[in-house]
């Protein structure tokens, strides 16, 4: 059995697959704000589904950022609390067994390439809009992780093509403005819109009142359209993937992929993105963006995929 943990940063999910694949058990809480406590609900959710299925399994963990192998510490967490602190090492302790863990984009990306929406492409790149904004680049199958710890990371690049009301950016919280994460993760759509509107709101209450019409709510959509159009252009300019896979909780927005490939055109450096032939190609060249397949359980299957079957 090969158990997944998706550490997220508003909730922590434990899924057990058997050997096909096959969903034995899943269990989650809402992620607490400190390391020992995120330590603490990992450990019974993991015993929690083992007593449930009655078999003990690995463990692959998808981390809001990375751990070094040089030192051990976690770095590039959105979950600021998890930063410098040996979370593989005490979880193999607490655990009582080896512990592998890889970011959750990567683990995300990697679980839609399988057998989601990527599967059959040769380059995915997968996209977290949640509480952080982050993402995971797959190559034939297998995930790219970088020099660096950090390949597929264009939440840290500064969005493209800034409007003066948006230029230089909200402050974000890795020392940086303007940062593409401030702007689109999910807390940073409602600091934008409660800016503009002066309405504080949740992001599923913006999303509602935009479909029944409130003007200042369609802005702000039309508005994170836009932001994420023009994201994404860079990556595309950037590696040119095949398909671009939406996940996170502000991917559910109604209608999210068909909105941002139909802007992509002014941004992409080519005459033939989705659906244009290029002249410069023997082929057309396309770059689906799709919702994901497998919802927010993408990156817990992922997590359990890092063990062998």
């Amino acid at each position: 059995m090969r158990i997944g943990v998706d550490l997220g940063g508003t909730k922590i999910e434990v899924i057990a697959l058997g050997g096909g694949g096959d969903v034995l058990a899943r269990q989650r809480v809402a992620t607490p704000p400190s390391y020992d406590g995120t330590l603490d609900a990992i450990v019974r959710l993991v015993r929690g589904v083992e007593e449930e299925v009655g078999v003990r399994g690995t463990v692959g963990v998808g981390v809001p950022g990375v751990v070094v192998p040089s030192t051990g510490l976690v770095k590039n967490a959105n979950s600021t609390w998890l930063i410098g602190q040996p979370l593989e090492r005490d979880l193999a302790r607490l655990l009582e067994r080896p512990i592998r863990t890889m970011n959750d984009a990567n683990c995300f990306a990697l679980s839609e390439a399988a057998d989601g929406a990527g599967a059959g492409a040769a380059v995915v790149f997968g996209v977290i809009l949640g509480t952080g904004v982050g993402g995971g680049v797959v190559i034939d199958g297998r995930c790219v992780v970088g020099a660096n710890l950090i390949a597929g990371e264009w939440g840290h690049n500064p969005l493209p093509w800034m409007t003066a009301d948006e230029f230089p950016g909200p402050a974000c919280y890795c020392g940086k403005v303007g940062c593409i994460e401030s702007f689109l993760s999910g807390p940073g759509f409602e600091r934008d819109h409660a800016r503009r509107s002066g309405r504080d709101e949740r992001s599923r209450d913006i999303v509602t009142a935009a479909s029944l019409g409130d003007e200042d709510a369609s802005r702000s959509v039309a508005i994170y359209h836009s932001r994420l159009a023009r994201a994404l252009a860079s990556v595309i300019n950037l590696l040119d993937p095949d398909v671009i896979v939406l996940g996170g909780g502000m991917s559910n927005l109604p209608g999210l992929a068909g909105a941002v490939t139909s802007l992509l055109p002014k941004h992409v450096f080519s005459d033939s993105v989705a659906s244009r032939r290029s002249p410069l190609a023997a082929r057309p060249i396309q770059t689906r963006v799709v919702s994901n397949a497998h919802g927010d359980s993408s990156g817990v299957r992922g997590a359990a995929w890092l063990w062998p079957a």
